[in-house]
């Protein structure tokens, strides 16, 4: 059996009905007990986003949330729509907003418990995330190095490199002819400069480059529903007949069970937004805010942004041009899709832009997950010569990844993926209770206090 077929067993066991029920399962339990936490107070999470820091830590509340979605806004909203869809046909599109509207009270809750367990590192550094509320409030410090380990996995050979690096290399060899080697060469250099600044240096670029990246892409994505809206009723329906029954071969599509919708649109939502995943806790540990359910609510909004929002019209795009049942994939689909819409050189071109912002926060973000987890396993013992050798590591990893086989790159990555999300859900159902608890008492008393005020005024 060679490496592939053998990486292929694994993923199928790690993507099994095991781990999807513990997603899916996991964000439903949060989203009754929390009642509909995701939809009733998703206008104050929104408000939330701009209200002035107060509180220790490294990053604006903001600050946290652009450095958590220069993460999550990457490949997964261009090159992992057009997978799942090409894979599982129109009906992974449904699944990835079940798994979206579910993972934003999974993203609350595990973004609350970061700042609840948070504490300060050897540096000085605010230090959180998962392994934190694990060790301390589940008491498992085998099970939080398990996840930090799988942590570095994914930031070493899944979302954080070669996945994006592969994508920007392919969109600028076909877009401008830029040969892989010059790519990787200058990405390398680039990371670099950015990364061994700290994650201040990191939110500082995220916060510049985030906002308007994603902005740019939706407006440019609206530009091509508008234009074919007569067809967006139409490919709604498909999307939701698609999910539940199965679709024929169409042109360069190959046909879709419902299991495979099923499985593609959960696995790649997941790569998506991240949520459950455990990385976003991470980065939100690190906001200057005083309150967890406030900087949970905050990061809830990153998953709405990611998936229900750029995801969906990616998605829409390619099934109103058709371009879905064709035979481009990946980043060509995508802008196959654009080309239908209008020019096909600015199709062409607002793609790799994309796609080449999009890649380049991921890798970033990822660094700074990854040098967390890292550091978790090695800082008693290594300190800051462990955190050189981990920056060493994963820019190597970087200048390689141009090199690697596209389809070998996403099955690892949603192998450590799915290895990574394991612990943390885990971790999730143990601490329900904190959070749930957490939760209605800080709303409670927020009720409490605006009756007050009403009373007084």
């Amino acid at each position: 059996m060679n490496f592939h077929a053998l990486l292929s067993e694994i993923n199928a066991i790690v993507w099994g009905p095991i781990t999807l029920c513990l997603l899916v399962g996991t964000g439903l339990y949060l989203t009754l007990r929390l009642r509909l936490i995701q939809v009733f107070k998703l206008p104050l999470a929104l408000r939330l986003l701009f209200k002035p820091a107060s509180g220790q830590g490294d990053l604006s509340s903001f600050a946290a949330l652009c450095t958590a979605l220069s993460a999550t806004i990457g490949t997964g909203n261009i090159v992992g729509v057009a997978t799942a869809i090409k894979v599982g046909g129109p009906g992974a599109l449904f699944w990835m907003w079940l798994a979206a509207f579910f993972g934003m009270a999974t993203k609350y809750g595990e973004c609350m418990l970061a700042l609840k367990y948070r504490t300060t590192d050897a540096r000085g550094n605010i230090a959180g995330g998962p392994m934190y509320y694990i060790e301390r409030g589940l008491g498992l410090g085998w099970l939080a190095k398990l996840f930090a380990l799988f942590g570095v996995g994914v930031a070493f050979f899944g979302i954080g490199t070669f996945a994006q690096v592969n994508a920007i290399s392919d969109a600028m060899t076909i877009a401008f002819h830029v040969p892989a080697w010059v790519t990787a060469l200058v990405l390398t250099l680039l990371v670099a400069a950015v990364t061994l600044g700290g994650v201040k240096r990191i939110a500082k670029v995220a916060q510049k480059l985030v906002p308007s990246m994603a902005l740019g892409y939706v407006l440019a994505c609206l530009w091509i529903l508008v234009t074919f809206s007569e067809q967006i009723i139409p490919a709604l329906q498909l999307v939701i007949h698609s999910a539940f029954s199965p679709i024929s071969a169409a042109g360069g599509f190959l046909g879709a069970t419902v299991a495979q919708a099923i499985q593609i649109g959960i696995a790649r939502g997941v790569f998506s937004n991240e949520s459950g995943l455990g990385s976003a806790p991470i980065a939100a540990a690190a906001a200057k805010t005083k309150e967890p359910v406030e900087q949970g609510l905050v990061s809830m909004t990153g998953t709405f942004f990611d998936t229900l929002l750029i995801c969906t019209i990616t998605g829409l795009v390619l099934i109103i041009t058709g371009v879905w049942s064709g035979d481009a994939a990946g980043a060509a689909m995508t802008s196959a899709a654009f080309a239908t819409g209008g020019s096909a050189v600015i199709g062409q071109y607002l793609v790799t832009i994309a796609l080449v912002c999009f890649a380049f926060t991921t890798i970033l973000g990822w660094h700074y997950y990854g040098e967390r987890c890292w550091y978790y396993l090695t800082g008693h013992k290594l300190g800051e010569r462990g955190i050189k050798i981990y920056q060493f590591i994963f820019l190597s990893l970087i200048a390689v990844g141009a090199f690697i086989q596209l389809d070998l790159i996403w099955l690892l990555a949603d192998t450590v993926n799915g290895l990574m999300a394991i612990p943390n859900l885990i971790a999730l159902i143990g601490l329900r209770k904190v959070i749930i608890a957490d939760t209605l008492s800080y709303f409670a008393a927020r009720d409490s206090q605006g009756a007050q005020q009403e009373l007084t005024a």
